[in-house]
């Protein structure tokens, strides 16, 4: 019975090659997308699922508040891992670790055959109750006695073949490995690499006591420091059963107010400890993940989802259109089958069979298109999905349930409505009541204009996106950003004088117009900020305000305009700063010359103001312009590691950025020989910050196009049907007197009306999704008029001209063909 059905079927799609081609098409379109959108949800919803009840494993996170703005850090006080133990008893488990970004190892070796490394990852700090919590497999050693004592080192297989290529793993144990120059440890264990997703890339686990016994590292450990957070200092628990979230993070806030009690100059400030479950860590955009993990972002990937069920539901809205539109082509075949005997659940069988042959067709072009597909959208598609039906079950099972899902959407009620007929009708060349012509002509019309609704609402998103990320690349944001590279001196040359070397060698490049050294650009993704206090002698005004640290010529590099007083001088350090206009506001100053040579109290010293800036644009355009202080930085600090180097202009065609990038490569080799040289064009860190905006461009755009692609090619197979119904309708006309142009009006207007319909609906729809999204943007464009008009003249004339294809072509047939037979 089944291969019967296949075989009509196939005879079917045979003598309908064009709505056979277009069916299949669509759906290929929308099950391409729906596949590759699959593989991209499925790989990061899997991120951190680790054998056992990972349900009741949290990391415990630190929240605070500064003069009511909040802030986070994933990170712990150090001691707190031995307070929740005895102070805490709903803690069944803890796992504390340290981890220590980026660090030069070396791997001794016979004669000249050591391995140096300068900058390797996922090195932490751990002893054996990280491995208790998080289970691995051990390829050498045990979990129980390898990081007992100080400088023990646990690796996983695939560092381990980078340290010791070829060496089986048994004869790893007992090598030395040397990390940062003086911490020299034994390999007492190597661990399987984690097969699954996981954002805990960590290779090299140090044991946990070398952070005491180590000079270099105890300084940075501070194990008894209750006033001191690091996202470095990172800690995980596991609830025993019963145990509340809530009650947890209460004894656990109690714990920083009896250790580490508020003091009266913190006064608008709070400090609370949270927990953060292990399932949030790889979308939880506020707490830094790990080194080298990548954060992604639930909303994007609902998103994501949405237009692959809309690309899924255009395909299948092609597939009824044209197939109740081909059902009076059938209706003798079907009035035939029912006087032979066959019943309804036969037809719909039947019709049900050749659904699915096309839905198949369509998922087996939609897995070839998918590794193309992959490729083509690598820059932005998260590292590490790959298709393999052989390797991914999950994914078969995905296939089947999507082929059997679109073939019940798509060919469902077409099977319903050709069962239906009557033969004693049909064979009376009478397909179907007036009723059901009626019925089935509405649910076509309403299909139609819910395609051009889908492809509208994309094509104003598109627009409006497109808008934006153009507002914010060349929105003027208070400061130069073109032509300034940022190079930044190694943290363990702060304290030599290379940097002075470094600076006086630059300054001698040609290509220099100014360079000054400081901290974080005007505008990064750095924020450092601290509590400043004013008193006019009434009130006090306390205030969360970002510091920002530059010589006297940060400003000039940046073209930062001054509003009132002078600009900094290095007599400054630590006495004076300017601070920018919103500041000067906050404290009550609406007239900025009036906050010259007031003094504001800062780490316990009083500071002048003796300049105030124009406000700029600290972060994208996402945050608001916030209170702000520029400092002269402190020699040899943190806060005085970048130059920011402004360029001369460079002449038409020329070269010279490329010969002064250059020079100061060879420069920092002469002087930093053990660490890489990377420099960054300020302009680029900017549109760095509308990545994802970008994305979300690229993404919507290839959606409008294949939506608009979809939509107009069931309006083609649509006006085909049409036009081929109304032949003979056409013929007479033409023979009465009708235009070409009056006959494609008449055969275009229906459907065009559909169109215009469809821009009235999705309009107010558009409208509050786009205000939705703008909402993340502090400073934003506007939704102007054109937008709207636009996207609905875009999907007009592409209408038209796919309507004109076919319209046209009948209405400049020759009538006497189309009336030969009356």
């Amino acid at each position: 019975m089944l291969k019967n059905y296949f075989k009509i079927a196939l005879r079917g799609f045979r003598r309908h090659k064009l709505f056979t081609f277009i069916n299949i098409i669509g759906l290929s379109i929308g099950i391409s997308a729906a596949l590759v959108i699959y593989l991209i949800v499925h790989f990061d919803f899997t991120f951190n699922q680790f054998d056992g009840n990972t349900k009741s494993i949290y990391r415990v996170v630190s929240n605070y508040t500064f003069a009511g703005e909040p802030a986070y850090n994933s990170g712990v006080c150090a001691p707190l891992t031995l307070a929740i133990k005895n102070e805490v008893p709903g803690v069944e488990k803890s796992a504390p670790f340290f981890t220590l970004f980026e660090s030069r190892v070396l791997v001794p070796g016979k004669g000249n055959a050591e391995t140096k490394l300068k900058k390797e990852t996922g090195i932490m700090l751990a002893d054996a109750r990280y491995f208790d919590l998080f289970p691995y497999k051990w390829l050498a050693g045990n979990a129980k006695t390898s990081l007992n004592t100080p400088y023990q080192v646990v690796l996983t297989s695939e560092r381990a073949e980078k340290y010791f290529p070829k060496m089986p793993y048994a004869n790893i144990l007992g090598k030395e490995i040397v990390y940062e120059d003086s911490i020299r440890t034994t390999v007492t264990g190597i661990v399987e690499t984690p097969k699954q997703n996981t954002d805990f890339v960590f290779t090299d686990f140090v044991s946990y006591s070398t952070g005491l016994a180590s000079n270099q590292l105890k300084d940075n450990f501070q194990m008894t420091q209750w006033g001191n957070t690091t996202s470095a200092s990172q800690l995980f628990i596991k609830l025993k059963d019963g145990a509340s979230e809530a009650g947890i993070t209460k004894l656990l806030t109690g714990l920083i107010k009896k250790y580490n009690p508020p003091k009266p100059e913190d006064k608008g400030s709070t400090h609370e400890f949270g927990l953060q479950k292990l399932d949030d860590i790889h979308f939880d955009q506020r707490y830094y993940a790990f080194d080298g993990a990548r954060t992604a972002n639930r909303s994007t990937l609902y998103g994501l989802l949405v237009i692959a069920a809309f690309l899924l539901l255009l395909g299948c809205i092609n597939f009824i259109n044209l197939t109740t539109a081909q059902a009076s082509q059938r209706a003798k075949e079907i009035g035939i089958r029912k006087t032979m005997g066959s019943k309804r659940g036969q037809l719909i069988a039947q019709f049900m069979s050749e659904t699915f042959l096309v839905t198949l067709f369509a998922v087996i072009i939609s897995v070839a298109l998918a590794p193309l597909i992959l490729k083509l959208f690598k820059d932005f598609i998260p590292a590490g999905i790959t298709i393999d039906l052989l390797a991914q079950p999950n994914l078969i099972l995905f296939l089947i349930l999507l082929t059997v899902l679109v073939s019940v959407l798509s060919g469902f009620y077409p099977a319903l409505v050709l069962s239906d007929y009557k033969p004693v009708t049909v064979l009376k060349n009478q397909a179907a009541s007036n009723s059901s012509k009626t019925r089935n002509s509405w649910l076509r019309k309403s299909l139609t204009v819910t395609q051009f609704v889908i492809a509208q609402f994309f094509i104003m998103a598109t627009i409006l996106v497109s808008k934006q990320i153009y507002y914010a690349l060349h929105k003027d944001l208070g400061f130069k950003k073109d032509a300034i590279v940022n190079i930044s001196t190694p943290f363990k040359s702060l304290s030599t004088d290379k940097q002075q070397v470094f600076l006086n060698r630059v300054r001698q490049v040609p290509q220099i117009q100014l360079i000054s050294v400081g901290g974080a650009a005007p505008s990064s993704g750095n924020t450092n900020s601290s509590t400043m206090e004013y008193i006019d002698g009434k009130k006090e005004v306390k205030t969360e305000v970002e510091l920002k640290f530059g010589d006297e010529n940060y400003i000039k590099v940046y073209n930062i305009k001054l509003l009132a007083g002078r600009n900094i001088a290095p007599a400054d350090t630590g006495r004076a700063f300017i601070i920018n206009n919103t500041y000067a506001k906050v404290l009550g100053f609406n007239n900025p010359n009036a906050a010259i040579s007031k003094q504001l109290k800062y780490n316990d010293k009083l500071y002048e103001i003796v300049g105030v800036a124009a406000d700029f644009h600290q972060k994208s355009l996402k945050a608001a312009i916030k209170p702000l202080s520029i400092m002269q930085p402190y020699k040899n600090k943190w806060n005085n590691r970048t130059f920011h180097i402004q360029l001369k202009p460079q002449t038409a065609g020329g070269n010279e950025w490329k010969a002064a990038i250059a020079s100061f490569e060879t420069i920092w080799k002469d002087i930093y020989t053990e660490d890489d040289f990377e420099y960054n064009f300020f302009d680029e860190n900017i549109a760095k910050f509308y990545t994802a905006e970008q994305h979300t461009s690229q993404l919507l755009t290839w959606a409008t196009g294949l939506s608009i692609f979809i939509s107009c090619l069931g309006l083609l197979g649509l006006a085909i049907y049409t036009t081929g119904q109304r032949t003979k309708e056409i013929g007479v006309r033409k023979v009465l007197g009708a235009s070409v142009a009056q006959i494609v009006t008449l055969l275009s207007t229906e459907l065009i009306w559909l169109i215009v319909l469809a821009f009235v609906l999705v309009t107010p729809l558009a409208y509050y999704a786009m205000n939705k999204w703008m909402e993340d943007f502090a400073d934003r464009t506007t939704i102007s008029w054109w937008i709207f008009a636009l996207s609905g003249g875009a999907m007009l004339t592409a209408a038209l001209c796919t309507l004109s294809f076919q319209t046209v072509k009948a209405a400049i047939a020759n009538p006497v063909r189309s009336l030969r037979s009356e």
